[in-house]
């Protein structure tokens, strides 16, 4: 007998489906893409989310994966759009730039059922409330993560250096299985992506956007790689400046640091491949649309409502003032 048959198959590529958690990809770009193919090669079931020609790339001939951690692999990903997506999922990653959460709506309240729960991956702080108050029905967390990746042709997605990780939670008031997400911790790290499950999610995102924001100012308003950020001098003391204001911000929100927010910045951006650079700043350079709003002008508005002086922010703001 042909044992295969008992199995269940995808709807939309025939292949056997495996067993475990159902993820969700919402976006397979640099950040999502990568999260799909590290999953799918430790034997999670994964379906992307893509569009356009990324998406037509992938149906055609697989994702394609260049990564330091991982190597090179072709992966027969199964992916489509998200009107075309009608299953349900355990896990959803919101991957999305954030100026597109709003185009995803539809697709998480379809996808998901009463124990589905959703995990945005995006670089601007409070993602995760925004997001639960527009699907109030579904259970979603908050989540940032730590990566050099991008697309690196159409189907393609690179990931460099070793650095991989990913931080997620619950906000107070959530109610959510530890068991889950334990689970979900235990799939990413089975992968091999580093995983934490944050007691202080709200502290933790903010980090993130405290050091993707001096990051990716600092590689747009110079036009720079990484490696000069490292270097003493102008460039790095820009990003200084601005480490030393989203800090004072933390500060004003009542965040509490565990560590100084500066020396945390330094010392991720000094462990970043030297050739890297923030996605901001590559839709920049390509006439995209950016997290240019996201990254710097939310940071200012922030700042402004807290009484925050942020100086270095608004000399970057000159440059990229609309």
């Amino acid at each position: 007998m042909d044992e295969t048959k008992q199995e269940e198959r995808c709807s939309y590529c025939g292949s056997i489906k495996k067993k475990g958690l159902r993820y969700l990809i919402a976006g397979t770009g640099g950040v999502g893409g990568n999260i799909a193919a590290f999953l799918w090669l430790a034997g999670r079931e994964v379906t992307c989310i893509a569009r356009g020609e990324q998406l037509a790339a992938i149906q055609s001939e697989g994702l394609r994966l260049k990564s330091g951690l991982k190597g090179q692999h072709n992966i027969p990903m199964t992916a489509c759009t998200a009107e075309e997506y009608n299953g349900k999922a355990d896990v959803i990653f919101v991957c999305v730039k954030g100026y597109s959460v709003d185009s995803i709506i539809s697709l998480i309240e379809r996808a998901s059922d009463k124990d589905t729960i959703v995990i945005p991956i995006i670089n601007a702080y409070g993602t995760g409330p925004k997001i639960q108050h527009l699907v109030p029905k579904v259970t979603v967390l908050d989540g940032c993560i730590y990566i050099v990746g991008f697309i690196s042709a159409p189907g393609e997605v690179t990931q460099m250096g070793s650095i991989f990780r990913i931080v997620f939670g619950a906000h107070k008031g959530t109610n959510v299985a530890q068991e889950l997400l334990e689970k979900v911790k235990k799939d990413l790290q089975d992968s091999g992506i580093k995983a934490e499950i944050s007691p202080d999610i709200n502290r933790d995102t903010f980090i993130k956007w405290s050091f993707i924001s001096a990051m990716a100012c600092t590689g747009a308003y110079y036009d720079v790689p990484m490696g000069e950020v490292q270097k003493e001098g102008e460039i790095r003391n820009t990003f200084i400046g601005l480490s030393k204001e989203s800090a004072a911000l933390g500060a004003k929100l009542g965040i509490a640091f565990s560590e100084d927010l500066v020396t945390y910045n330094l010392n991720v951006i000094d462990k970043l491949a030297p050739e890297s650079t923030a996605s901001m700043q590559k839709d920049i350079e390509r006439g995209h649309e950016s997290e240019v709003e996201e990254l710097l002008f939310n940071m200012i508005a922030v700042g402004e409502e807290q009484g925050v002086e942020m100086p270095t922010y608004r000399t970057i703001a000159q440059k990229f003032r609309k």
